[in-house]
């Protein structure tokens, strides 16, 4: 699919938009604890709530507001409106500034996500190439986890943290730049309503499922996210860069996973491989208060951890395309129903011990399979004919 000129464009905008977001947090964790000292990570609970909010709110709103607007020029606005809040950043002296601008940043990268993702199946019609890109997009996503603290880290060498931000800046530009130099599909010119596209998401069994799939990788990937620092250093005594380890052991299984997802996909259908990976993560969360009692088993249950996570998510935007509905509103239901499921979750493990919150999520994403195993009965008409053929 790279040899395509439109989604090799595509694709080049997403990797450097999401390098500049990687500059992005680790600017913004600095920004913090330079405003606030020790209230830094209070700061950071609240923009990483404002990015849920936002994340669940703004999309579908989104979704219904734009839905007769060019997608190009949209995309390019949203990623001029992101370049031009990353650039005031560096000149605030107070935390209410930095949660007003960071508001506006989520809302036009709420925005945003959802209209890009509804793009790719469009300038990808061929289910093989699409599925593909699917692929490649998550491995986009773990690689910008792994690279952008590298990156911010050798930067921070040479200049102070505030640098950062203009890195954040060119890399919304270069996206901007590389759409540009697209032809776009238009938009379906039917007006929407705001709950159409949760609506026609959740009246659709096979995506309906997935909203009990995405609470439970969103569970295993809380715990994660939140308490790797707290298992590494507390518990296991180790040096802070074995945080950095152990999540580089999270995103090299949701990797690997991603790149032999596709020749997978080829032979089994979705269903099966969505709804095994999402069973495993109960079991290999009700494992976590063993295993990470000792630094090889932690970074094997993360590596695990990562493969299931990417296994269960990378197949979703395939599904919606198989629906031939109105692709960016039911982008926009994914986007925002996905983050519902991690504002629970965060809120769960910040709230509990370590061990508490391993078994409290089990249970959760437990419930989340056993809604989406009982929603999603049959498999979709795509993996009929491929099953056939």
């Amino acid at each position: 699919m790279l040899s395509n000129r439109l989604y090799r464009a595509l694709f080049a905008a997403q990797v450097v938009s999401l390098l500049g977001t990687g500059l992005a947090t680790v600017a913004l964790g600095l920004l913090a604890y330079d405003l606030t000292g020790a209230g830094a990570g209070a700061v950071l609970g609240g923009l990483l709530a404002i990015k849920m909010v936002a994340n669940i709110v703004v999309a579908p709103v989104a979704a219904s507001l734009t839905a007769r607007m060019d997608r190009r020029t949209l995309l390019v606005a949203l990623d001029a409106v992101r370049a031009a809040v990353v650039c005031v950043l560096p000149w605030v002296d107070a935390v209410w500034q930095v949660v007003a601008l960071v508001a506006v940043l989520q809302v036009a990268s709420a925005a945003f996500t959802p209209t890009f993702q509804a793009v790719i199946p469009a300038v990808l019609p061929d289910q093989r190439d699409y599925t593909r890109a699917l692929s490649l997009s998550r491995l986009a996503y773990d690689l910008e986890a792994l690279l952008s603290p590298v990156l911010a880290a050798a930067l921070l060498t040479v200049v102070g943290f505030s640098w950062l931000f203009v890195g954040t800046a060119v890399g919304f530009i270069g996206s901007a730049a590389l759409v540009l130099t697209t032809r776009l599909p238009r938009p379906d010119p039917v007006p929407r309503r705001l709950t159409a596209g949760l609506t026609a998401y959740l009246r659709t069994p096979v995506l309906r499922a997935q909203v009990g799939l995405n609470l439970a990788a969103a569970s295993a990937g809380a715990l994660v996210l939140v308490d790797t620092v707290v298992i590494v250093q507390v518990r296991l005594g180790r040096p802070v860069t074995s945080v950095a380890i152990a999540l580089a052991a999270f995103g090299a299984g949701s990797m690997a996973t991603a790149l032999g997802l596709p020749r997978l996909l080829d032979r089994e259908p979705p269903r099966r491989v969505m709804l095994t990976a999402a069973g495993t993560l109960p079991v290999l969360l009700l494992t976590a208060p063993v295993l990470i009692t000792s630094w090889p088993s932690l970074l094997a249950l993360w590596v695990l951890i990562g493969a299931m996570y990417s296994a269960v998510l990378t197949p979703v935007g395939r599904l919606i395309r198989d629906t031939s509905g109105d692709l960016p509103a039911l982008f926009a239901a994914q986007f925002a129903l996905s983050h519902a499921g991690w504002l629970v979750t965060y809120l769960l493990v910040a709230a509990l011990p370590v061990t508490v919150a391993a078994l409290v999520l089990a249970g959760v994403a437990g419930l989340g399979v056993g809604f989406g195993v009982h929603t999603w009965k049959h498999e979709d008409l795509f993996t009929i004919m491929l099953t056939k053929t």
